[in-house]
């Protein structure tokens, strides 16, 4: 009996859960408020912390394999992402290699943070706001952090593991 049924049946959790990260991440509350850029970059961002919040959990329950495939469905999606923006295929590779880079050293920021809000504020100002003061809505956002992380230890793995996870 395999680890993963769902490779048997042809279906791939990691397309729903990246798609679920990327529609959590285009929350218009997170733009709105002013908490987060409405730029490129600020979605980026956000989607680097939703993924990085599901890749915690899964990897907490030792599915790596699922943890690799939806890190690597992320890097496709991004690769996409920047093909239709128009980047050449020379740099696409160097750009898509430096998201890569900017996810783990993210993710890796976010897990030192853990549920500490004032080290997740820190961690957040430095990678949304690198060059300007963070807006007054940063420790909204940080709560928010531990609460998603709270929410996703609540959902069942075995539901993660079949491409369903949910957000707060």
């Amino acid at each position: 009996m395999s680890l993963w049924p769902w490779r048997k049946a042809g279906t791939r959790p990691e397309e729903a859960l990246y798609a679920a990260i990327v529609a959590a991440a285009r929350r218009p509350r997170f733009y709105a408020t002013g908490a987060v850029p409405d730029t490129l970059e600020g979605r980026f961002d956000m989607v680097v912390l939703h993924l990085a919040l599901v890749v915690e959990r899964l990897q907490g329950e030792g599915m790596d394999e699922l943890v690799r495939a939806l890190v690597e469905r992320f890097v496709t999606g991004m690769d996409d992402a920047l093909r239709e923006l128009g980047a050449s295929d020379v740099t696409v590779g160097k750009k898509v290699r430096r998201m890569a880079e900017a996810f783990y050293g993210r993710a890796a920021a976010y897990g030192a943070a853990g549920n500490d809000e004032t080290a997740l504020a820190a961690a957040l100002a430095r990678n949304l706001w690198p060059d300007v003061e963070p807006p007054g809505a940063l420790p909204e956002l940080a709560r928010w952090v531990v609460a998603a992380r709270a929410a996703l230890a609540a959902q069942p793995a075995a539901a993660m593991a079949q491409g369903t996870v949910t957000f707060p």
